[in-house]
């Protein structure tokens, strides 16, 4: 028989807030985190906005030389690790190092080291590269830190399938905990591809908005007139904790992972099928796994980037499988009030239906203004709605075609 597994900690860094507490105060006020990028000069972009992580000094929450030694990704990742630690209430110095894991996803890694050392390479040679530069850019660098930090010696993952890791590593995570191989895992994702960089690669495939007059309205999820996703940055880290284990020491328990579907479109780089097929079956595998039918779904924390093609094929997706339930449950998009957290949004989104399912509340989707006959759905527009939530669905879809649906359910 499989064992269970709960989430007992929340940790995160995002544009909207620096804790998963103000986070979920913030998005159920409907408040937006996207702002013009101060990080740097931003003039030369036809994008000028983002959701960027401001006022978030690693220093002040790590030990310096540790810190410096990090990418911005990866301090992150520890920041929201540690909280997430907190609030769980575990002691590692109480529990067997070896059944205690790290699974943390990243589409891009150290950008912002990569970024700055080809600079330095260009402009004064081989001999000034950092020693660090490999360390601090490679994507195995998050959860490395995470297990170097905690203690833990059980197994360790970086997961790369683009805005689908986060998702894919609570995924991998549920797994292991299931089959025996841990105890307790620390995942999520995390993700600073905001760079010049980075932005300038974005804005060049047309995948961003450009309303540069309005960043807090730019991402429209399921709107008529949405033109494109917001680039986002910051760290979404849960403890997923063998549901006994969690039991016997006491541990306030937020959810269950009840199940997780994953699969690939095969059919383009960026764009995702337009019918949703590959969407619409990681979602069937899903609640297959979790054992639960249409009806037993009440709330979906979409993907909704606030594309074009995305949010259209995403709702033929939740319409596929769920079928004339998709008109009686309610969805919303985190991404419109943080923008696009990419290899970290799964992250996020799994805190997001934690807290949905504790306090019976869905967050908005802001900034819909247009209905789209295509997408349909109840987006819980503008204004946080109370809802009794006992069984939630997040949905993450990545560049590749990759596809990753996680269950969540009250205990």
């Amino acid at each position: 028989m499989l064992r269970r597994a709960a989430i007992t900690g929340l940790g995160t860094i995002n544009p909207l807030a620096h804790t998963a507490t103000d986070l979920w105060s913030r998005l159920c006020a409907g408040q937006s985190g996207v702002r013009m990028i101060s990080r740097f000069d931003a003039s030369p972009f036809k994008v000028r906005f983002a959701g960027e992580v401001r006022e978030f000094d690693p220093e002040t929450r790590l030990d310096g030389k540790a810190a410096k030694r990090l990418d911005r990704f990866a301090q992150f990742a520890i920041v929201s690790a540690i909280q997430a630690v907190a609030d769980s209430g575990l002691d590692f110095d109480r529990e067997l190092p070896h059944r205690c894991g790290v699974m943390i996803g990243s589409g891009t890694g150290g950008m912002s080291v990569f970024e700055e050392e080809c600079i330095r390479y260009q402009q004064v040679g081989p001999h000034r590269v950092s020693p660090f530069l490999i360390p601090k850019l490679m994507a195995n660098a998050a959860p490395a830190a995470l297990s170097i930090h905690f203690g833990l010696q059980g197994p360790s993952l970086s997961i790369a399938t683009a805005c689908a890791s986060a998702a894919d590593a609570i995924a991998a995570s549920l797994d292991a905990i299931r089959l025996g191989r841990a105890d307790v895992v620390l995942t999520g994702g995390a993700e600073a591809a905001l760079t010049p960089l980075g932005l300038a690669g974005f804005c060049s495939a047309k995948a961003l908005s450009e309303r540069n007059d309005n960043p807090a309205q730019a991402c429209r999820p399921f709107d008529r007139d949405r033109d494109g996703f917001v680039l986002g940055e910051g760290a979404g880290i849960i403890v997923l904790e063998e549901l006994e284990h969690a039991r016997q020491r006491g541990a306030t328990i937020y959810c269950e992972v009840l199940g997780a579907g994953q699969s690939t479109d095969a059919y383009h780089i960026t764009a995702p099928h337009p019918e949703g097929e590959g969407a619409s079956r990681a979602i069937r595998l899903a609640m297959a796994d979790a054992r639960l039918e249409p009806a037993e779904i009440q709330y979906i924390n979409t993907h909704a980037t606030g594309t074009l093609l995305g949010d259209e094929a995403e709702t033929k997706a939740i319409k596929q499988v769920l079928g004339c339930h998709s008109k009686n449950l309610v969805v919303s998009s985190t991404k419109s009030m943080i923008g696009h957290l990419c290899g970290a949004s799964g992250g996020v989104a799994a805190i997001v239906c934690a807290l949905t399912i504790r306090d019976g509340i869905v967050h908005p989707t802001i900034n819909y203004e247009t209905p789209d006959p295509a997408c349909d759905l109840d987006c819980v527009p503008n204004v946080a709605r109370e809802v009794p939530v006992r069984r939630a669905l997040a949905t993450s879809f990545g560049f590749g075609g990759h596809n990753c649906c996680l269950v969540f359910g009250s205990i």
